[in-house]
């Protein structure tokens, strides 16, 4: 049965939410708490449980997307009608926005409270590692079309199925293993977004001014991993378009 693009666009909401909520909720409060944190190895887990929850709990509704690169991706691989990409996208903000402004409000409720970068993705200066705004780009892109080939590769037809939702969220965490000290880890324009806000609100611009690199980086690599899982990974044939979505558990 099919699910209609309101119920769709409800769940990508709540599993972007979920996302940004548990991943940059993790990094906020139990990255570095003393003597017991998480440290980035927790963090990198963290994002990759949420999309490894979500994928099963909303993937045969929405596809659990939860990333406007994600997104792109699957219209440009093919899998996912153009058409219902920017409703994506927006509900998807719509999400981070809403998790990084529950999580401010709970940040706010330590009376020491310092709200500092607030998990958000930055390069230069505002990078953990202080890496420069090229190395930033290359390592965003590169990591995203990577992303997308894994997402792509595991929910083909041809793969072995109910396995994409734990290949998916692997990759992710092996991600964030490797950059958070790059870029504090994207590759998802809707998950920088909420805490860049944040971070505005609280009277410092400097995130939302970086802001997009953190949407044209991720966004390129999607489309480059669309193009290229299609014209050389794919099956000679595609199948047409439907308005089923993709479901991370097939």
């Amino acid at each position: 049965m099919q699910v209609s693009l309101t119920k769709r666009c409800i769940a990508e909401c709540f599993g972007t939410f979920w996302l940004v909520f548990g991943g940059c909720g993790a990094a906020i409060f139990a990255a570095a708490f003393p003597s017991l944190g998480i440290g980035f190895a927790g963090v990198a887990l963290a994002f990759g449980l949420t999309v490894l929850s979500m994928a099963y709990a909303i993937g045969h509704i929405s596809g659990c997307h939860l990333n406007p690169a994600v997104t792109l991706g699957l219209v440009v691989g093919k899998r996912f009608p153009a058409k219902e990409m920017l409703p994506y996208w927006l509900v998807q903000v719509l999400g981070s926005a809403a998790a990084a402004a529950v999580l401010y409000i709970i940040f706010t409720g330590q009376p020491t409270w310092n709200l500092g970068g607030f998990a958000s993705n930055g390069y230069g200066a505002h990078s953990p590692g202080g890496y420069s705004l090229l190395a930033c780009l290359v390592a965003e892109m590169l990591l995203t079309f990577f992303f997308l080939i894994v997402i792509l590769g595991a929910t083909d037809q041809r793969a072995a199925k109910g396995f994409a939702p734990l290949a998916i969220g692997l990759c992710l965490t092996l991600i964030h293993l490797i950059s958070i000290p790059i870029t504090n880890t994207s590759v998802n324009p809707a998950r920088s977004t909420g805490p860049a806000l944040v971070v505005a609100a609280g009277g410092n611009p400097w995130a939302v001014q970086q802001l997009w690199l953190f949407w044209l980086a991720p966004l390129v690599g999607a489309l480059l991993a669309g193009l290229f899982y299609r014209s050389v990974l794919a099956e000679h044939e595609t199948p047409p378009v439907t308005e089923e979505p993709i479901t991370y558990a097939a």
